[in-house]
């Protein structure tokens, strides 16, 4: 009798399907766990193959189609472990061959789950190569890209395929995660994929030319697949796969030209860097890259003028046949030396930048810069005493959208009429590197020193990452006092300040920052010295190239004056705290903030901690749908004013939220052409509509005081969280203002994708079947 013949007639032998049809019985009672598998187990026995008999049951039904767990997943699985058992039922020659044909019709339906046991059990790796291969192409010219690259993942044939072929249509799918899985395993092909994705980010490369060699691919992702895109894919596969930089060379262009951009903005259209900071960055970005140079000669004449060109042109001994028009000509005429305009430029520049900056109250010599251990004695005898208080600053080199993290070159420590300037990069042997961490891990964990900064979580994160020591230093930290705190609660005590700028004193502001050479107003910790010091902080150094030694004399000063402002800013703050609106004693109100927060990390006082929004949830059996920050700590007020659109923009307005600028690009959104109103109508029928049922109290518009913008009850509104834009769009319609808290609700876009998911179990209103009701 051949093997073709119906199972049931072969003597002794059970029949697969009786057998397929006994386990879906069982499959589907849950307290029947045990007999299923001594079933399934006793009909493995009975079958005369059970290779082909596990064939037969998987043809015969659908489940493992499917995703998830499935009985056809289970008998293969048990099988996979009762050939272990009984390795004699294993097929050989022309019988597996046959077997191995068959498989391959499940094999490019199944889910990814069976293919491993499947693969074990018929032995296809060891199956002639380019028998697999031949499967895995018809797959692919079928249009199952992603089918045809799993099954050569599981089959190991990467080496015989075409990378660039078989991963392009998924690159297009924005399936990643799939390319970086076929190049696991091989060094080479990680190589490979990378120089390829180089490939395409050459100057004169299109993307779209290969997405048009797939137009019928569904799913295809034109939004994903871009430059910028395969630019971060690339930094990413090379941090991941630690390979050089060296072997994209278009990507690492192409980010230098970005760069590059950032550097002309920065300088000619910002005007906040210095021409020596300018050109320091633009050389180290540009080195010895021909092409670079080309770019930057043709960025300088966009930018500035011919001559400005000529001389960097000069500077590279840029061939003139390649220079663009004018600048060869320029060239010609030009004779190398410094202007005397130049000197008469930075003469002025000088004398404003002392009339009009913050200026370091201590002579040069008190500024120390340490470069070895034994230099770092009277810093260490200064900074480690109990009830010092010093101001704490770093400064790493900008990295313009480089891949990873600067390290931290300088840590400034700033005592009273000291600054001590650490250069990091100095303490390289292994005894110094020591001592230095348990200097820095010392002076951070030591609660009895007060230690000052500005965004200091930022810098800690900096540090960790310039040293491994530091890793946890963020979590040892005591004593701090972030002045980017105080900053905060400052800008609403200046609420009424920054309304008078912006109404009264634009023009001679504006005048003042062109004066200066800037274009925005100030911000950050430079803002907060203005507002306390009376004068801002000169940034003009910030971007400075701090790894490249020795640093200049106005490198030195600004590091200086970064870290001292802040000894200056907390003294001025914690003399009188009432004059800028803070209430007691500055120090106490934070260190109270940091017991509280390190507090409510305690289980023992979790009694004390406010109710979070999971907590409400399991008491009044109400299900979370969505939460911007997990379990943010809320007031759950059920006492709410709603406030009209045009209300708000009023609101914000008086405020000093919106600017006059930000209000004409609100009206001008609201003047719609009519044919774009028409285009925006939607039927009723199309969507359904809400009426809110809540069981909430409304407070009368009446009771809102709008010189003070608070409520009846004294809660200020929180209008600073309200992003500008949402004046612009359609919608919302109103805003929502919680009574207890000030903060400002209203109905983003994932509302309307809450109540598209959930219209099924909203309830109708009797009035009206079209309009739903929210309770």
């Amino acid at each position: 009798m051949n093997q073709e013949s119906n199972p049931s007639e072969l003597p002794g032998g059970q029949d697969p399907l009786l057998l397929l049809k006994t386990l879906q019985s069982l499959w589907t009672k849950k307290e029947m766990k045990k007999q299923l598998k001594e079933e399934t187990r006793r009909g493995f026995a009975g079958l005369e193959d059970p290779l082909a008999g596990l064939l037969d049951m998987l043809e015969n039904s659908s489940d493992w189609k499917g995703k998830g767990h499935s009985l056809g997943y289970y008998i293969t699985n048990e099988l996979q472990l009762w050939i272990k058992e009984h390795p004699a039922v294993q097929q050989t020659g022309l019988k597996l061959k046959k077997l191995q044909a068959r498989v391959f019709r499940i094999l490019v339906q199944c889910q990814p789950n069976l293919i491993d046991p499947l693969v074990n059990i018929y032995q296809l790796l060891t199956a002639d190569r380019s028998y697999l291969l031949g499967h895995v192409s018809h797959l692919y010219y079928n249009g199952k890209y992603k089918e045809a690259v799993i099954l050569s993942i599981k089959l190991r044939l990467q080496q015989d395929q075409d990378l660039e072929k078989m991963c392009t249509p998924l690159l297009l799918q924005d399936k990643t995660n799939l390319v970086e899985a076929y190049v696991a395993e091989d060094p080479n092909l990680q190589c490979k994929l990378l120089q390829i994705l180089d490939a395409w980010r050459e100057p004169s490369f299109n993307i779209k030319d290969i997405a048009r060699q797939y137009q019928g691919l569904l799913n295809y992702r034109p939004d994903k697949f871009n430059h910028k895109m395969l630019s971060k894919l690339v930094f990413r596969l090379l941090k991941q796969y630690n390979l050089d930089p060296a072997l994209c060379p278009n990507v690492i262009n192409q980010q230098h030209l970005g760069s590059l951009k950032y550097l002309f903005y920065k300088r000619f259209v910002e005007k906040s860097m210095t021409q020596e900071n300018w050109t320091d960055h633009v050389q180290s970005t540009v080195g010895d890259n021909r092409w670079l140079q080309e770019q930057l000669i043709r960025l300088l004449v966009s930018y500035c003028d011919l001559n400005t060109a000529a001389r960097w042109a000069f500077h590279y001994n840029f061939p003139k046949e390649n220079l663009p028009y004018g600048v060869a000509d320029e060239l010609q005429r030009l004779k190398i030396q410094e202007r005397v305009e130049d000197a008469e430029r930075t003469d002025d520049y000088e004398e404003d930048r002392k009339k009009n900056y913050y200026q370091l109250p201590i002579p040069r010599e008190n500024i120390h810069f340490l470069q070895t251990w034994e230099e770092m004695q009277q810093c260490r005898e200064q900074v480690l005493q109990a009830g010092q208080v010093i101001g704490i600053d770093m400064e790493w080199r900008p990295s313009f959208g480089s891949v990873g993290r600067s390290r931290v070159s300088l840590l400034q420590l700033a005592v009273k009429d000291q600054v001590f300037l650490l250069d990091l990069l100095q303490f390289q042997e292994e005894a110094e590197q020591e001592k230095l961490s348990h200097f820095i891990q010392t002076l951070f964990s030591d609660p009895a020193i007060t230690k000052l900064g500005y965004g200091m979580s930022g810098d800690l994160t900096s540090l960790a990452a310039t040293c491994s020591t530091f890793k946890n230093l963020n979590r040892e930290v005591q004593g701090t006092v972030d002045l980017f705190t105080v900053d905060k609660q400052l800008q609403k005590c200046f609420r009424d300040w920054r309304k008078d700028v912006r109404k009264v004193d634009v023009l001679s502001q504006e005048q003042s920052c062109e004066e200066r050479g800037f274009r925005q107003a100030e911000k950050g910790l430079s803002l907060l010295v203005q507002h306390v010091l009376g004068k801002p902080l000169d940034k003009t150094e910030q971007l400075s190239n701090w790894e490249k030694r020795p640093l200049r004399e106005e490198q030195i000063l600004y590091a200086a004056c970064d870290a001292y402002c802040l000894l200056e800013v907390y003294g001025k703050l914690s003399e009188d705290p009432a004059a800028f609106g803070l209430s007691s004693d500055l120090a106490e109100c934070l260190v109270e903030k940091q017991a509280t927060k390190s507090r409510a990390k305690r289980p023992l006082n979790k009694q004390k901690m406010p109710s979070t929004s999971k907590q409400i949830a399991r008491q009044e059996g109400r299900v979370i749908l969505t939460s911007g920050l997990p379990y943010q700590t809320v007031c759950n007020c059920d006492k709410y004013m709603k406030i009209s659109k045009e209300k708000m923009r009023q609101l914000m307005q008086l405020g000093g939220y919106l600017t006059e600028g930000d209000d004409a690009g609100c009206l001008a959104s609201t003047e719609k052409k009519p044919e774009m109103e028409a285009e925006a109508t939607v039927p009723e029928s199309d969507s359904p509509q809400l009426v809110y049922s809540p069981n909430c109290q409304w407070l009368e518009e009446s009771g809102l005081n709008m010189e003070s913008l608070t409520l009846a009850n004294g809660t200020a509104l929180q209008l600073g969280a309200i992003p500008v834009k949402m004046l612009d769009k359609a919608d919302p319609s109103y805003f929502y203002c919680c009574s207890q808290c000030g903060k400002v609700f209203w109905e983003g876009s994932h509302f309307g994708c809450v109540v598209s998911q959930f219209k099924d179990i909203l309830v109708a209103t009797k009035e009206n079947p079209s309009f739903y009701e929210l309770s």
